[in-house]
């Protein structure tokens, strides 16, 4: 009897590595799983704006980014306000057109700017605030 028990430890113990590998598999699984989707929520809004077609004024070749840096380290990002980018251009960039339509989630507002030796195009929403809209698309043109 006292050799079969001591025949079993190391099974037993074998059995017991192979179920805490899997238990930490799992776990870390999960984790990982979480902080992906941590990753993707932060980055809905975002990826919201992308998803919605882009204003009919938009040139046809024109490339939707999410940030657009310059040679002066100046850059632009999704979510960044309208006074924001005033101040950081300046008005003399705004190319004088600007278009206001209806999108699912209220008004946009379309403005085209040259700065640089680049023309882009900023689309704001005008939902939340119609005085200080934020940045909800960016298309580089050809």
């Amino acid at each position: 009897m006292v050799s079969l028990l001591r025949r079993s430890v190391p099974v037993f113990q074998w059995a017991l590595a192979v179920a805490f590998l899997a238990a930490v598999v799992v776990v870390g699984t999960s984790v990982v799983r979480e902080l992906r989707a941590g990753t993707g929520g932060a980055a809905g809004s975002a990826t919201a704006a992308v998803e919605s077609p882009p204003p009919t004024t938009v040139p046809a070749g024109a490339i939707s980014l999410p940030v657009l840096l310059f040679d002066d380290e100046k850059v632009i990002r999704v979510g960044d306000t309208a006074t924001h980018i005033a101040a950081l251009l300046g008005r003399s960039a705004e190319v004088g057109r600007y278009e206001v339509d209806a999108a699912a989630d209220g008004e946009r507002l379309t403005r085209f700017y040259q700065y640089r030796g680049r023309r882009f195009v900023l689309v704001f929403t005008l939902a939340e605030s119609h005085t200080d809209p934020a940045v909800t698309a960016i298309y580089l043109e050809d």
